[in-house]
């Protein structure tokens, strides 16, 4: 028998994190056309070209410019791509294709940014000290986990370009389930444990994520299942687009501006309907989660009689317990594995919901790490005792405006290790793009 192989060291185990997240982010610009490369699929979002240089930029402006102190060897570059945007005022970019570099600039650049980078952090450039330093590695998680958020961002943007704009790929049979029967389950009152403590053993967090703290949760009764759009089309064909009272003020004027009348997933196929998947078109797949914006997903939860969940409760449901303890993942302490749910880049759309018994909480809540992301009535703001980033001030406080809703779970392009119990994701109310969907809550 061979040796077995040694174990890799703290940082050879963060280096080849980066390698995999890099791998991950390059797989997805490979599905597109080089010719759709400059389109924007997303209204709100930059061209596609951005991205790529973006990746780059990141990591060169927080680590090798920010944290080693190296010398800049293209800071038009740097600042082109430095940062996204996310409006909120309804204003969109009006910049064209021809206001971007070319892809052979893009891509000479993201080279070289890649070969000094890992020249340094191998300790092969000046600055080695510096790069093995525990301060680089925490800098390194911020570099892996912005990247695996990319990759699933991408993701959906990719989703809304046409068919013919990507390279078609197989995806295998979609998976099928007996659909379950909607059902809500009560949760006892208890307390819950959100965010992070500030100490060693609690891992890598980003800023929104800290300080850790306790919050009492009332009883009351969730769905266990996330809604479907088998139950959304009822919520459709009951006039729910159609209903003044369903909506705020904000969802409505968005909603008729917009013209917005169906799920962006959904497409009509004379008087029925089809789902836009990666790469293919079928009919509508009924016991699929529904994917839609914050402001539809309050309209339906109104008809329906019931609400949003709250962050704590959704928490409550997720990792609490009915002796009182909390578990780090819904069904334990095991690592996310692919029997627990739709997560970890394993498939590029969702399954049917109730697909994975295995990744349900102890309360009996199916679903709620994995096969579509989740809308809280929460609003993003800081926890107690929040301190931002000193490398990325703006990271999650350019946010906290009041405009934007946390969302917790995952999708099915959501790397693993951000399926962690003190994760928080947000977005604006009238983004439709997002791998996001719900389940209500009775109080």
């Amino acid at each position: 028998m061979g040796e077995s192989a040694a174990p890799l060291s703290a940082r050879q185990y963060l280096l080849a994190r980066l390698a995999g997240a890099r791998a991950q982010t390059d797989e997805i610009f490979r599905l597109v056309r080089p010719q759709s490369l400059y389109e924007r699929p997303v209204p709100e979002r930059h061209r596609i070209v951005f991205y790529i240089g973006h990746l780059e930029a990141f990591d060169w402006n927080l680590i090798g410019r920010g944290w080693l102190g190296r010398e800049p060897f293209h800071a038009g570059f740097d600042k082109l791509f430095a940062f996204g945007i996310d409006p909120v005022d309804g204003g969109l970019p009006s910049d064209q294709p021809a206001d971007w570099p070319s892809l052979k600039e893009i891509r000479g650049y993201c080279e070289s940014v890649r070969s000094i980078l890992d020249a340094c952090l191998a300790g092969s450039l000046p600055g080695g000290q510096r790069a093995a330093s525990p301060e680089a590695d925490g800098l390194l998680n911020v570099a892996i986990e912005h990247r695996l958020m990319h990759a699933e961002t991408r993701a959906y943007m990719l989703h809304q370009l046409p068919l013919d704009a990507k390279f078609p790929q197989t995806t295998g049979n979609f998976l099928t389930a007996p659909s379950p029967v909607p059902r809500m389950v009560e949760v006892p009152a208890g307390s819950v444990t959100l965010g992070l403590a500030r100490a060693p053993e609690s891992g890598f967090g980003w800023d929104n994520e800290f300080e850790a703290h306790t919050v009492a949760v009332p009883v009351f009764r969730i769905d266990a299942y996330k809604v479907t759009n088998g139950q959304f089309l009822e919520f459709l064909r009951a006039g729910g687009y159609d209903d003044r009272s369903l909506w705020t003020e904000a969802g409505w004027e968005w909603k008729t501006r917009q013209n917005i009348r169906h799920p962006i997933f959904w497409k009509r196929n004379g008087a029925g309907w089809q789902y836009r998947c990666m790469f293919e078109e079928i009919p509508l797949p009924l016991d699929w989660p529904v994917y839609v914006s914050h402001a539809e997903a309050c309209a339906y939860a109104k008809w329906a009689g019931k609400s949003l969940p709250a962050e704590a409760q959704w928490h409550r449901a997720a990792y609490g317990t009915a002796e009182g303890s909390e578990r780090p993942y819904p069904w334990g302490n095991e690592f996310p594995r692919a029997h627990h749910g739709n997560f970890d880049f394993h498939r590029w759309d969702p399954v049917p919901v109730g697909a994975h018994p295995a990744g349900q909480s102890a309360f009996g809540v199916a679903d709620i790490l994995g096969n579509g992301w989740e809308w809280t009535s929460t609003p993003f703001s800081p926890f107690p005792g929040f301190t931002p980033f000193p490398f990325y001030p703006g990271y999650s406080a350019n946010f906290f405006d009041g405009k934007h809703y946390v969302m917790k779970g995952g999708s099915a392009r959501t790397a693993a290790c951000l399926l962690r119990r003190s994760f928080r994701k947000w977005f604006q109310p009238h983004y439709q793009y997002v791998y996001a969907g719900f389940r209500c809550v009775e109080n």
